[in-house]
C-alpha cells in the first residue's frame, strides 16, 4: 500500500514541473517577440463563433403549402417546435396534429411511395438528434383522425382536416370509390366556387382544378351534377359535409405499415381509432379491436399482439405475430399502437413514473392529451372569433393531375375563379351539431346520391348537411308527397305564419295531432352544458307542416314565453308536454333559426327535406343522452309508430347497381338459378373448386361486422338447392368449412316447389362424387327441425359434423306468427354458432327473403349485446351490397325491426357487462 501512495505523489510532482516549463516557455516566447511579430487563426475564430451561435433552423411546410422557417435553441425538444409551429398557426385544438420528417433526411412529404421513412417528432427528444442535420424540413400533418367531425368545436381545425384529407386523396393514399370521390369532390368545388350559376360555370369549368387523381371528363361530369345540389351551403359547412362523407370509409384515418402475415404473404396492418386492421390486397380482411386487444409488444422484427380469451371458447389462440421489414418499422408500429390507443381510449395518458425498474424494453409512453380531454376542454372553453384565407385546389397543367412545385416558399398565388364572396372568411359555428352514428338511419350509399333524379325546384339542397339526415334530391316529386302525404303548403296549415321578434327570432305556434303529439325533439339544457336546440322533426306531424317548418339545428329560446336557457334538459320536456295538456294543447316557440327561411324571404319555394324519425319521448328517463343504443331504440320505436321506416326501406334500392351478375347470365348456369331474376352478384359469389362442369352455385358470401366488438359474422347465402344442384350444395359446404345449416323454408308450399330435400332420412346415407352424407339424428321442437349430420372427404377420409336447423312456420314472402319464436330460433342458431370463424350456410327458397330476415336478426341481437346503436334501413343497405334483394318486401322489415324492439325493451338481448360503461 505504501509503495502505491509514494508512486501516486511521484506522478503529481511530475506533472507540476511539465506545467511549470510550458508557463516558463510561454512567458519568454512573449517577452522575446513582442511587438516584432503577431498571429490570428482564422478557423479557430470561426469555430468559436459556430459554438457560440445555439440555434438550429426548422422549416416547416403546411397542409395548404405555405412554408415558415422557425429558430430554435440547439437543445430544444420536439415540444418547443410543435408549440412554435401551434402559436404560428393560432391552432386551439391541437392535440390531434403533429410534425412528420424523413428519416433519410430526403427532404420530401410523405406519399403513398415513401410513407415509410416518414417518422413523427417526438416531443420529448431533442429535435436535433431526430434530424440528424444542422437544420430540416418537417410537415404538419394530422396525426389522429377524429372519428367523427362534430367533435371539432373550430371550423379552423375542421379546415385543416379537409385540406389533410384532400391531400392524402391526391396522392393515393386515400383511394375511395369513384361515386364517393365524387360526391366529396363536389363539396370542394362548392367550397371554392359557391354556388352553381349556369352564366359563370359554362362547360368544363372543373377541366382546370385538381380535385381527384385520374381526373377525367366522365368524373367532372358527375361533381358538376352534384355541385349543382348544394346550393346555399357555405364554406364551412361544404367541407364539413365533406369531412362526415369521407369518414364512413374503411380506409379513413388508417396509418398503414406493412408486414408480413404466418403465411409469408406480404399484408398491411392498419393503426385506427378503433384498433388494429389487416388489410390484404387493399381489402379488410380483420379487425383488432382496442376492447379485444390485452397487450401489444414487438421483439426485432416481430411484432405481437395479445387478444383477450373468450370464455366460451374452449381453445383460443391469444397470441398473434406479425413479421416486419426491420426492426426499426416494427419498433414503429409498436409507437403508433401505443399513441393511437392512449388518445382514443383513455381519459388521461398514462404517466411514466419517476424512478425507471431495470429493463431493456422500451420506455416510450404517449405523453400528450386525449380526444377526451381535448373534447372535454372544447366543451368549456368559449368560442373565438377569427378569419382566415382558404387556399385554392392546384391547377392542372396540361391535363395531367400533378402537384406543382410551391414557388417562393410553398406560397402559392392562385386566384380564386370568382370574386370573393362575403362569408368567405367567416367563421361558422357547427359545434353544435350531434354526432351521427355509425349505423345512423338515411344514409343513402354514394350510388344511390348520384342516380336519384335532379331536382327542378330552386330550394337549397344536400346530400348531407352537417349531421342531418339527407334530404333527397326528388323530396318535391309525386312519389314523395304520396308517401309522406306533405301538404300542399298553398293549403292553410295547421300553423299560422310565422311572427318575427327581434332579429333573429321567429315565433312558431304548434298545434298537437290526433295522438297528442308535436312531432319533434330537443336535445341541450343547463346539465349538458350546451343550448337547447332542435335535434329530430318527424314526417307528416305539426312540427314538419309548420310555417315554416321546426329544422334540425333550431335554437330554442322560449317556450310558451318562458326563457330555457337555464332550464335543465328534463325541465324543457316536461314543459313541452305541459303544454298539451292544458287549454286546446298549443305550443309556441320562439327559435333563432340556424338558416335563413325562404318564407321570410319572400320566397314561394319551401326547401323540403327527409328528417330523421323521433318524437318527444313520453318516458321521462329517456328524454336524450349519451347512450347511443337507447336513443337507436327511440328512433326505431318512432319508426315504426309513424310508418316513416317503412318508407325509408321501400325507397333503397333492390339491387346496388354497380355489381355485375355475368355469371348467373351464362347460358351453362341459366339452369342452375331457382328463380331467373334472382342471381349473385359476381365479386362476392361463392366459387366452387372442386366441381368438374363449372364453377358456378347461386350463392354469396355476405359478412356482417359488429363496430366495437372485433365480430364478424359470416354466412352463405344462397338459395334452395335443385335436384340438380344437390352436389354442387353439399360441394360449397366441404369447400367453406361449415359446420351449420340453417334452412328457413319447408320442401313445398301451396303446392308448389320450394326446396328439394338434399339430405338423406334418418340413419340412410346420401353419395356424391366425392363425398358421403350420413343422417344419424332428427329431432323436432314446435315449429323447428334440428338433424345431425356427418359429412366425409372420399377423396381425404375427413369427417365433420354438421347441424341443420330447420324452420317450418314461415311462409314464402310471408313472416312468422311468433316473435317470441323467431327471436329463439334466432339465439339457437348464435349459440350453435359459438365460436365458430367459418361461414353459416342460410338459406330459404329464393335466399334473399327470409334469409336477409334471419341475418338481420342476429346482427342487431350482436350490436345490442356489443352496445352499438342498431339501424336496421344501414344493415339491410350492407347486406344488399353483397347479395341482391336482401329482405325482400316492406311486411318481412316491419316483423324483424318489431322483433328487435321488443327484443330490447323485454331484456331479451342487453349490452354485455364488458361493453356496458
Amino acid at each position: 500500500m505504501e509503495c502505491i501512495q509514494q508512486n501516486n505523489w511521484y506522478m503529481r510532482w511530475r506533472w507540476l514541473k511539465h506545467l511549470q516549463i510550458v508557463d516558463m516557455i510561454e512567458s519568454v516566447s512573449r517577452r522575446a517577440l513582442s511587438g516584432s511579430s503577431g498571429s490570428y487563426h482564422v478557423r479557430g475564430a470561426e469555430l468559436a463563433r459556430d459554438r457560440r451561435i445555439k440555434t438550429l433552423a426548422a422549416t416547416v411546410v403546411f397542409l395548404d403549402d405555405t412554408q415558415h422557417t422557425f429558430q430554435l435553441d440547439k437543445r430544444a425538444k420536439g415540444q418547443v417546435l410543435l408549440d412554435l409551429v401551434f402559436q404560428h398557426l393560432e391552432l386551439i385544438e391541437k392535440d390531434y396534429f403533429g410534425l412528420q420528417y424523413a428519416e433519410s433526411n430526403s427532404g420530401s412529404p410523405s406519399t403513398s411511395s415513401n410513407i415509410d421513412i416518414m417518422r413523427w417528432l417526438d416531443p420529448a427528444k431533442t429535435v436535433k438528434k431526430q434530424i440528424r442535420s444542422k437544420g430540416g424540413q418537417f410537415f404538419f400533418r394530422v396525426k389522429f383522425y377524429v372519428s367523427d367531425p362534430s367533435k371539432l368545436q373550430e371550423e379552423y381545425t375542421r379546415y385543416q382536416f379537409y385540406l389533410q384529407i384532400r391531400r392524402d386523396i391526391l396522392q393515393d393514399r386515400l383511394q375511395l370509390p369513384m361515386n364517393l370521390a365524387c360526391i366529396i369532390a363536389s363539396y370542394t368545388v362548392q367550397s371554392e366556387l359557391g354556388d352553381y350559376h349556369s352564366d359563370e360555370h359554362g362547360p368544363g369549368y372543373l377541366s382546370k382544378l385538381q380535385l381527384l387523381p385520374g381526373q377525367t371528363e366522365e368524373m367532372e361530369k358527375k361533381i358538376c351534377e352534384l355541385h349543382k345540389l348544394h346550393k346555399g351551403q357555405l364554406p364551412a359547412d361544404a367541407e364539413y359535409n365533406f369531412l362526415d362523407h369521407v369518414k364512413r370509409h374503411e380506409m379513413y384515418g388508417v396509418e398503414l405499415h406493412k408486414a408480413r402475415d404466418v403465411t409469408n404473404r406480404e399484408i398491411q396492418l392498419g393503426v385506427t381509432s378503433n384498433g388494429l386492421v389487416v388489410f390484404f390486397n387493399n381489402k379488410r380482411i380483420n379487425v383488432f379491436s382496442w376492447s379485444k386487444i390485452v397487450k401489444i409488444s414487438f421483439k426485432r422484427k416481430q411484432f405481437f399482439i395479445q387478444l383477450r380469451r373468450e370464455e366460451q371458447l374452449e381453445v383460443t389462440e391469444a397470441m398473434v405475430g406479425f413479421n416486419m421489414q426491420t426492426y426499426r418499422s416494427s419498433k414503429n408500429l409498436w409507437k403508433a399502437c401505443v399513441e393511437h390507443h392512449t388518445f382514443f381510449r383513455l381519459h388521461s395518458p398514462k404517466l411514466r413514473p419517476r424512478r425507471f425498474p431495470l429493463t431493456l424494453s422500451s420506455r416510450f409512453t404517449y405523453s400528450g392529451r386525449t380526444e377526451f380531454q381535448t373534447v372535454e376542454d372544447g366543451k368549456h372553453r368559449a368560442r373565438v372569433e377569427r378569419t382566415f384565407i382558404r387556399s385554392p385546389s392546384k391547377k392542372l397543367i396540361h391535363g395531367v393531375n400533378q402537384l406543382p412545385v410551391p414557388e417562393e416558399k410553398g406560397k402559392i398565388a392562385l386566384a380564386p375563379a370568382r370574386p370573393p364572396r362575403p362569408y368567405d372568411n367567416k367563421v361558422q359555428s357547427l359545434g353544435s351539431r350531434e354526432p351521427r352514428p355509425a349505423w345512423g338511419e338515411g344514409n343513402p350509399s354514394d350510388e344511390d346520391e348520384i342516380n336519384r333524379p335532379h331536382s327542378q325546384g330552386g330550394g337549397a339542397f344536400s346530400p348531407v348537411l352537417g349531421s342531418r339526415i339527407i334530404s333527397y334530391v326528388d323530396d318535391d316529386s309525386v312519389i314523395e308527397r304520396n308517401i309522406y302525404d306533405l301538404p300542399d303548403y298553398s293549403e292553410p296549415t295547421s300553423s299560422p305564419a310565422p311572427q318575427i321578434v327581434e332579429d333573429g327570432l321567429v315565433t312558431i305556434r304548434l298545434t298537437p295531432d290526433e295522438q297528442g303529439r308535436f312531432g319533434f325533439n330537443v336535445k341541450g339544457g343547463l346539465d349538458l352544458d350546451m343550448p337547447i336546440l332542435v335535434s329530430r322533426v318527424a314526417p307528416n306531424t305539426p312540427a314538419d307542416r309548420c310555417y315554416p317548418k321546426l329544422n334540425e339545428g333550431d335554437q330554442v329560446v322560449y317556450i310558451n314565453g318562458i326563457d330555457v336557457s337555464g332550464m335543465l334538459h328534463e325541465h324543457v320536456v316536461n314543459l313541452i308536454r305541459q303544454s298539451r295538456d292544458t287549454g286546446n294543447g298549443e305550443l309556441c316557440l320562439t327559435v333563432r333559426p340556424n338558416a335563413l327561411y325562404n318564407a321570410l324571404t319572400g320566397n314561394d319555394e319551401i326547401s323540403e327535406e327527409e328528417p330523421p324519425y323521433r318524437y318527444v319521448p313520453d318516458a321521462p328517463h329517456a328524454a336524450v343522452g349519451s347512450d347511443a343504443l337507447a336513443q337507436s331504440m327511440l328512433l326505431l320505436a318512432d319508426g315504426l309508430a309513424s310508418g316513416a321506416l317503412i318508407a325509408q326501406y321501400e325507397q333503397l334500392y333492390r339491387k346496388n347497381p354497380e355489381l355485375a351478375s355475368l355469371e348467373s347470365k351464362k347460358a351453362e348456369n341459366q339452369n342452375k338459378n331457382r328463380y331467373r331474376d334472382i342471381s349473385p352478384y359476381d365479386v362476392t359469389r361463392v366459387i366452387l373448386m372442386g366441381c368438374i362442369n363449372s364453377d358456378y352455385i347461386n350463392a354469396n358470401y355476405v359478412n356482417m361486422e359488429i363496430p366495437g366488438s372485433g365480430i364478424i359474422n359470416r354466412y352463405i347465402a344462397t338459395q334452395g338447392p335443385l335436384s340438380s344442384t344437390v352436389a354442387d350444395f353439399w360441394q360449397m359446404i366441404l369447400e367453406a368449412g361449415s359446420t351449420l345449416v340453417v334452412m328457413l323454408t319447408t320442401l313445398v308450399e301451396r303446392g308448389r316447389t320450394k326446396c328439394h330435400q338434399y339430405w338423406p332420412n334418418i340413419n340412410e346415407t346420401l353419395t356424391f362424387r366425392n363425398l358421403t352424407l350420413i343422417s344419424t339424428s332428427e329431432k323436432t321442437d314446435d315449429y323447428f327441425v334440428f338433424r345431425e349430420f356427418i359429412l366425409r372427404d372420399i377423396n381425404t377420409g375427413e369427417e365433420r359434423d354438421i347441424t341443420h336447423m330447420q324452420y317450418c312456420g314461415w311462409p314464402d314472402h310471408g313472416v312468422p306468427s311468433d316473435w317470441r319464436q323467431f327471436t329463439k330460433f334466432t339465439e339457437t342458431v348464435r349459440s350453435a354458432r359459438t365460436g365458430m370463424v367459418e361461414p353459416a350456410v342460410v338459406h330459404c327458397s329464393a335466399g334473399i327473403g327470409r334469409t336477409g330476415v334471419l341475418v338481420l336478426m342476429e346482427t342487431a341481437l350482436c350490436l345490442i349485446e356489443a352496445n352499438q346503436p342498431v339501424y336496421p334501413l344501414d344493415i339491410v343497405r350492407s347486406m344488399r351490397d353483397q347479395r341482391a334483394m336482401m329482405i325482400q318486401n316492406a311486411s318481412q322489415y316491419k316483423f324483424v325491426c318489431e322483433a328487435v324492439h321488443k327484443a330490447y325493451t323485454e331484456g331479451i338481448a342487453k349490452p354485455l357487462l364488458e361493453f356496458s360503461r
